[in-house]
């Protein structure tokens, strides 16, 4: 009894130390720090995101809702790239999926990262996906992807994204 006790207080810290970086992430506050190497090597962090809006989207190749809502986020990188949004897909897969990630990525020109090289802890667990996050140019958080419809979509990214792209309005 002892032991399951252990067990039990055990899994209780970890939980409350997961949901508690969850909590940290408020929109209109600065994004918590993160690390993501992609496919290519390339490093993302708040830092090489800065001066451009940054979208995270993690998704699986298993995960159906994930693989209908990819071709949205192409066609909104496709279209506002150039005007500084950046998009990176982060896949849950496990390591020896790698060559099915790269298969179903080939019909997206925005990067892809693998979970295992990625620090985004801060973020909380990943219990679902799609999950999507979006940072502005100044590395606050706009989009919380824990919060509303797990799935994003060319309507919704644009009145998140949209209006940061706006010049400011003059006095």
């Amino acid at each position: 009894m002892k032991i399951f006790t252990h067990i039990v207080v055990a899994f209780l810290m970890v939980l409350f130390c997961i949901n508690t970086e969850a909590a940290d992430l408020v929109v209109g506050k600065i994004a918590p720090s993160f690390e993501i190497k992609t496919v290519a090597g390339t490093p993302v962090t708040l830092a090489t995101a800065k001066g451009r809006i940054l979208i995270i989207n993690f998704w699986a190749t298993w995960c159906e809702p994930c693989r209908e809502e990819m071709p949205e986020i192409e066609k909104f990188y496709q279209k506002y790239h150039a005007q500084g949004v950046d998009v990176v897909a982060i896949s849950l897969d496990d390591k020896s999926d790698m060559e099915t990630v790269k298969t179903v990525m080939k019909s997206f020109t925005f990067p892809t990262a693998m979970e295992y090289d990625v620090d985004m802890h801060r973020f909380g667990r990943i219990w679902r996906v799609p999950v999507t996050f979006v940072i502005d140019q100044n590395g606050i958080l706009r989009y919380n992807g824990w919060e509303g419809e797990p799935s994003v979509n060319m309507p919704l990214l644009g009145k998140v994204v949209l209006p940061l792209l706006a010049p400011p309005a003059s006095k």
